[in-house]
């Protein structure tokens, strides 16, 4: 009676029943995996975000595929102003509900059933479901560990093959926080023309970067066909508001054809409402409030983090340059689902187990940077304790 590509396994893993458990008795959990804004206790100008909901100008039905001209207009002045993109314009943006929204019609446009992705791994598990979702295969090529997380090109090599018809990078990547450099950015670009493929860049926690190096935006490149998503979700942490885009870059020609494929299909949904399209403005102003918040939150939590493990041997974390994760490199004494259901059980406190990312091993702990700083370092004190020797 139902597809096969809705054909997943439902059932809870050991992990999510037992944090059900856990709060079904009650129990209050010190939550290292928080990745919510909107319960981080940050402080967001309410008056604006709920007023520019209000505008009257929403009475009005105005249909158009790409998004309301002004509310593009916008978005392509945050990359300019933030980043430094001067060659983006409004007619290159595509607004849409959600990244995921941007996902799946980039993946209509590039891929016929059965066409492939190369994605990174370690990353986040979204993909699965997406691709799924729009009869993709997904091919996973390799994030490696050396003083640092690289591109594995030896494996993107291994892995492409004449149903190719992208590559997924993630700027930075959740949960390893690594950001594609500018030398692997040139080596992408190479295998990628060399191969007819596009680029999909995952931007969300661009903004996030450690440190004062400024990190470029793929909606810059201009070497091969690039779509550039990202979104209020992370940018101005609201989530809830449901805004994001994909911007698209490359050489002319073939950026002006994926431009009008793309139109096609966003006016096939017309998804996008009109009170939030007039609200872009004022939400995506935001961000100049949420972000020295989060980011203030991060660096004060890897602080905290890094003074923990400095006073023992067991575990250490992993070079982080951006976003709202770090990861912890710990003891294999048992794999990481069940040192995950340990902690809960043991020591109330939720943190992630490597696998939830694909790591290709046991021996990994994926924390929250956004957890508020107490509960941070009451967490992370609990974990130490249980992985000591």
């Amino acid at each position: 009676m139902f597809s096969d590509r809705t054909n997943w396994m439902l059932a809870q893993n050991r992990f999510t029943h037992a944090l059900a458990e856990a709060r079904a008795r009650g129990i209050k959990l010190l939550d290292l995996s928080l990745s919510n804004p909107t319960r981080a206790g940050l402080q967001y100008d309410e008056r604006a975000i709920l007023g520019a909901l209000a505008s009257t100008r929403s009475m009005d039905y105005d249909p158009q595929p790409k998004g309301l001209p002004e509310a593009r207009r916008v978005v392509a002045a945050y990359y300019r102003e933030d980043h430094r993109i001067l060659s983006l314009d409004e007619e290159q943006v595509i607004l849409t509900t959600s990244t995921s929204e941007g996902y799946s019609f980039v993946f209509r446009l590039l891929c016929n059933a059965g066409d492939e992705l190369l994605v990174p791994k370690p990353s986040y598990p979204l993909f699965e479901f997406l691709a799924d979702l729009q009869d993709v295969k997904l091919v996973s090529y390799e994030l490696i560990y050396d003083h640092g997380w690289q591109m594995d090109f030896p494996s993107l090599e291994k892995a492409v093959t004449r149903r190719t018809r992208g590559v997924v990078v993630v700027h930075p990547n959740n949960p390893t926080g690594s950001y594609v450099s500018e030398a692997e950015l040139g080596m992408l670009n190479e295998f990628c023309g060399r191969h007819e493929l596009a680029i999909i860049a995952d931007e969300v926690f661009l903004d996030y970067g450690f440190g004062n190096t400024a990190r470029s935006s793929f909606a810059g490149n201009r070497k091969v066909l690039t779509f550039t998503l990202s979104g209020l979700s992370k940018i101005s942490a609201l989530p809830q508001m449901k805004v994001a885009w994909v911007a698209t870059s490359g050489p002319a020609g073939k950026t002006a054809e994926a431009l009008a494929r793309l139109e096609v299909i966003a006016d096939t949904y017309l998804s996008m409402n009109a009170p939030l399209q007039w609200a872009i403005p004022a939400l995506l102003a935001e961000r100049k409030n949420i972000q020295q918040q989060l980011r203030e939150r991060g660096q004060t939590n890897l602080t905290e983090l890094d003074r923990q493990l400095a006073q023992q041997t067991a575990c250490r974390r992993l070079l982080v340059e951006g976003g709202w994760y770090a990861v912890l490199r710990v003891p294999v004494t048992r794999s990481d689902e069940e040192l995950a259901i340990a902690l809960v059980k043991e020591k109330s406190v939720v943190a992630h187990p490597g696998h939830f990312y694909d790591f290709p091993r046991d021996g990994y702990l994926v924390v929250s940077l956004i957890t508020p700083p107490e509960e941070f370092a009451a967490g992370t004190e609990a974990i130490l304790e249980m992985l000591s020797p």
